[in-house]
């Protein structure tokens, strides 16, 4: 049976057979948790399997292999930039996360960790982020009942896991 946890961790910490990095749509290496993924995994090599790639648009996912991570594969999402709410943000973050669980599905992956997608700098408020993040992996889950998939969410902040624990628990 499939599972939705959330564990006070750095997300390369966590062993699984796939993270997810929260990705621009150039898929280029940034900071926080984007650059955490690119140097556990290396960062030549993950940036010319990025490269090779070229583009992830927002509400979808891409995948790579995981390189040097303690992951199989990395699982590039790229979530929308925070706008007021109006500009279709909530299905685009939905997207990102279903399109992850996708390629994990299809890459046979039993587990997954993910951070919050876009609620860092992209600007996404916490509590609407973990409300669509969870929406996402629980309709993954009905719509493939016979797959059997351990989600964790990787979270630092202890503000931000008791936000989510709060909605999970609801």
């Amino acid at each position: 049976m499939s599972k939705i946890q959330i564990k006070k961790s750095g997300i390369t910490d966590i062993e699984a057979d796939a993270i997810v990095n929260a990705a621009n749509s150039g898929l280029w290496a940034g900071t926080g948790v984007c650059g955490a993924i690119f140097d556990a995994a290396g960062h030549n090599e993950l940036q010319r399997a990025c490269q090779e790639i070229g583009h992830c648009d927002v509400g979808s996912a891409v995948i790579t292999p995981g390189f040097k991570s303690k992951a199989k594969f990395i699982i590039h999402a790229v979530g929308p930039i925070w706008n007021g709410g109006n500009n279709k943000e909530a299905e685009l973050l939905f997207g990102a996360y279903y399109r992850s669980l996708e390629l994990a599905e299809e890459n046979k992956c039993g587990s997954i960790v993910f951070p919050l997608i876009s609620a860092g700098v992209f600007g996404y408020p916490v509590d609407k982020a973990w409300k669509v993040a969870f929406d996402a992996c629980e309709n993954f889950i009905e719509d493939h009942p016979t797959y059997e998939i351990e989600i964790i969410f990787a979270v630092l902040d202890i503000g931000i896991m008791k936000i989510g624990c709060d909605i999970l628990g609801k």
